[in-house]
């Protein structure tokens, strides 16, 4: 038999859907009264991931916290929690998870892990990927600055349309993007809600582990007593790669929506966003 043909090489989206979801939320609210605003956030997550679609992109996957909490409350007392969130947007949280399925767009809902952590392991399953040609990593999260490899696997800005590959990585943090969880163990992360070392800034951190490396690797005068804390804060900062999201690429390839796309409620799904997808099949 002749040998298969070459797979195309792909690029990967990964989104970060909680973020999307967020953002969404928050600009509905400055912006004129929409119209079916308790899933004003939903409808304008499934738009920015179908105007992607439009703009030519053919693999995508979107991670979401289906709950806040995850395995990190338990390492870190004050670590980020659902409480505060507005009533309004949590219940935004589910339904946007089945209108993306519906939509056809991969979606990885995550409750012992976080979306970062998902995106992580999408990352190290698509990179290994011969075909795949470039990873794009949509969130200005720092934390997952970790994740991007040479100009291969970038980290896109939506808000400033800022593309970072590992240089930038450096440019932006002092360090390249292995030490990341380095670097946030040392200066804190207030969004995450640990606070990092006392006394230890952003240049401070940088310029530790320029000159010794990881955490493990720093002399013991360095940090005396502080250095399992950092260490705990390390485990924290360093995003999980082993979620098993799935076998092969092409499982990310956008087809179509679902049978059920036609069944969502008219204030996911209105008469403008149905006409946006079927002008794509």
């Amino acid at each position: 038999m002749p040998d298969a043909p070459d797979r195309q090489p792909v690029i990967v989206h990964l989104i970060d859907g909680t973020y999307e979801l967020f953002r969404h939320f928050y600009g509905s609210m400055r912006g004129r009264k929409p119209k079916h605003p308790q899933f004003a956030a939903v409808r304008g997550v499934l738009g920015t991931v179908l105007g992607m679609i439009e703009g030519d992109a053919t693999h995508i996957g979107v991670a979401t916290d289906h709950v806040i909490e995850s395995f990190r409350n338990d390492l870190w007392p004050g670590y980020k929690t659902g409480a505060g969130v507005d009533p309004a947007l949590k219940a935004q949280f589910e339904p946007l998870e089945q209108a993306l399925a519906a939509m056809g767009v991969a979606v990885w809902p995550m409750v012992e892990l976080e979306a970062d952590d998902a995106m992580a392991s999408a990352v190290h399953l698509a990179a290994a990927d011969a075909s795949v040609h470039k990873v794009c990593i949509w969130t200005p999260d720092k934390d997952l600055a970790q994740c991007v490899s040479g100009q291969r696997v970038v980290q896109v800005d939506r808000r400033s349309g800022m593309i970072r590959d590992a240089a930038g990585v450096v440019e932006k943090f002092g360090v390249p993007p292995e030490h990341i969880p380095d670097y946030l163990a040392l200066v804190g992360d207030s969004a995450d809600g640990y606070p990092g070392i006392k006394g230890i800034g952003a240049v401070t951190a940088a310029g530790l582990i320029r000159s010794h490396g990881a955490i493990e690797q720093f002399p013991d005068n360095v940090l005396g007593d502080r250095r399992e804390l950092a260490l705990l804060f390390k485990t924290i900062a360093t995003l999980r790669t082993d979620a098993p999201l799935f076998n092969d690429v092409d499982e990310l390839r956008w087809d179509g929506p679902a049978d059920g796309f036609g069944s969502l409620p008219a204030g996911i799904v209105d008469d403008a966003l149905a006409g946006r997808v079927a002008a794509l099949m």
